[in-house]
């Protein structure tokens, strides 16, 4: 591991543990040249996982893509740690059927179901993308099924 400091390859693990949810090890790392200290984040990732689209065009999963469109339904409203535990938690049950492939579908409603738990501005901001709201109507519907169960 690379020191973010002086770029110093040579890094040794000062202390390893888990998470809060036991799917992320926290190391603490320390350059051996400079002596600064810093702290990765390892985590599981799932290698050659399809996603197949609307149009049934197929690519491969990809987190960034996704953690990038939650942020912006997140924006200013679920930051940081919860922020990285809402990806978690979509992440795993994105991957816990084991299937090398996945709808893309199946991936919007998994967030749509933890972003209605967490925040219903945020819920609102995905579903007005993921759902195609065409109109004023469409999302003054969503807002009122949202209404309802509260």
């Amino acid at each position: 591991m690379k020191c973010p400091f002086c770029n110093h390859i040579e890094t040794k693990v000062i202390d390893s543990r888990d998470t809060n949810d036991n799917k992320t090890i926290r190391r603490r790392r320390e350059c051996e040249k400079c002596q600064a200290r810093f702290s990765t984040y390892e985590q599981i990732e799932v290698l050659n996982r399809v996603v197949i689209k609307r149009d049934e065009s197929k690519e491969a999963y990809n987190r960034e893509k996704l953690e990038k469109s939650i942020k912006l339904a997140t924006n200013k409203r679920i930051k940081g740690s919860d922020l990285r535990q809402l990806m978690d938690e979509v992440e795993a049950e994105i991957n816990c059927d084991g299937k090398a492939e996945i709808i893309s579908k199946k991936i919007g409603n998994i967030v749509l179901n933890n972003l209605k738990k967490r925040d219903q501005v945020a819920y609102l901001r995905f579903a007005s993308v993921f759902k195609s709201f065409g109109s004023g109507k469409r999302f003054v519907k969503e807002l009122n099924k949202i209404e309802k169960t509260n």
